[in-house]
């Protein structure tokens, strides 16, 4: 990568994050005069009050003005084909994020314009091409049907991972302002670094941190689907691109992304034992677990900023050290499992000791029922 290049990622940064910065209050604004306002309506709500909800405008702003003003600069950023394809696929996704924040449309039609939108990257080249054992490195080329059906699977995904995290003030933007510096970091160590990718990572970061002194509790302004979904889809896709279209496959992107990621498979697994629908909400997220455990949220947050910290740093590791693949990639798994079990069992504990308070004895009659603390919707 040549200094100049170095330069642009620099500025795209900068200029991702001033612009979010700056129109994040007109989001505000625009919010309270067409009513896109997250009224608290059931116990999985953090606020008390009205808060507007499309604030993730700023934040797809920020990114397209910035990689609009600097891709073409870059050696090979030029318009190609993938950068096209997640561009056209990011504003779809967005926008379809927008109007739900505005009036929430049926999840089976949202399900199927996601996978329209992700289809439009991954038929234009950002899809995996082989792949990788995390032991010794060697590569698997993977056929086209399943390069192309795993790679629209892991867009969707990680773009409704992403909105699932987004239940407590600035968790969502955080976790993804993390990822991206993990991601565009990785890119970095590339001797022949993607410089499309490198700008599309330096952007989303930028707009991230730019948006993040609005959102982070107290939030002024939630990203609604407008940001999650946006960020999730862009994540998605630069982490299937550069060194992640082979090297050790989903692994690094997998312990990027990894509390999104596993938060939601936990999450689905927890709804099918259940009998639930998987899309049916609940106070099962960790981070409604960390908030039942006693932690205010500016707690929870931090909490789990580290914990999306280590699997970043402990990708990087993977991607620089040969030796310490198996081991970090074990350890990371481990760690995230532990606090998930343990967020869990303390959880639990807490929910079924204010279940067994007594009712008062005035109100200890005959047929009364004995009223509990509502935890789930």
């Amino acid at each position: 990568m040549t200094e100049q290049n170095g330069l642009f990622i620099v500025f795209a940064f900068v200029v991702a994050l001033i612009v979010a910065y700056a129109t994040t209050p007109l989001s505000i604004k625009l919010a309270f005069k067409i009513g896109a306002l997250d009224v608290p309506k059931d116990n999985r709500r953090m606020h008390k009050k009205p808060i507007p909800r499309i604030g993730g405008i700023a934040i797809v702003y920020g990114f397209l003005i910035s990689v609009c003003c600097f891709s073409s600069f870059m050696v090979d950023g030029a318009l190609n084909k993938p950068l096209i394809g997640i561009l056209i696929g990011s504003m779809i996704i967005s926008v379809l994020g927008f109007l739900d924040d505005l009036k929430p449309k049926p999840a089976l039609l949202k399900f199927v314009i996601q996978i329209a939108a992700a289809c439009i990257p991954v038929l234009l080249g950002v899809r995996v091409i082989a792949v990788a054992n995390p032991m010794n490195g060697l590569l698997v080329r993977v056929p086209e049907w399943l390069s192309i059906g795993g790679s629209v699977l892991w867009i969707v995904g990680v773009t409704n991972a992403v909105n699932l995290i987004d239940g407590l003030d600035g968790l969502a933007a955080g976790v993804s302002s993390i990822a991206a510096v993990a991601l565009l970091s990785i890119l970095l160590m590339q001797h022949n670094a993607n410089a499309t990718m490198l700008i599309l990572a330096a952007a989303l970061a930028g707009s991230c941190f730019g948006f993040l002194p609005f959102n982070f509790n107290p939030a002024k302004t939630f990203m609604g689907d407008t940001g999650a979904t946006f960020l999730g889809f862009v994540l998605a896709c630069i982490s299937i691109q550069g060194p992640f279209k082979t090297y050790v496959a989903f692994a690094l992107p997998f312990l990027i992304l990894g509390l999104p990621i596993f938060d939601t498979l936990f999450a689905i697994i927890r709804r099918l034992l259940k009998g639930q629908g998987i899309m049916t909400p609940d106070r099962g997220h960790l981070h409604h677990r960390l908030i039942d455990m006693g932690f205010s949220q500016r707690s929870a947050v931090i909490i789990l900023y580290a914990l999306s910290a280590i699997l970043a740093i402990s990708a990087i590791v993977m991607f620089v050290s040969n030796f310490l693949r198996a081991f970090v990639l074990f350890l990371s798994i481990v760690l995230f499992a532990v606090f998930t079990m343990m967020s869990r069992t303390n959880s639990a504990d807490k929910q079924e000791d204010e279940s067994t308070e007594t009712e008062s004895p005035q109100d200890a009659q005959p047929g009364a029922e004995c009223v509990t603390k509502k935890t789930e919707k």
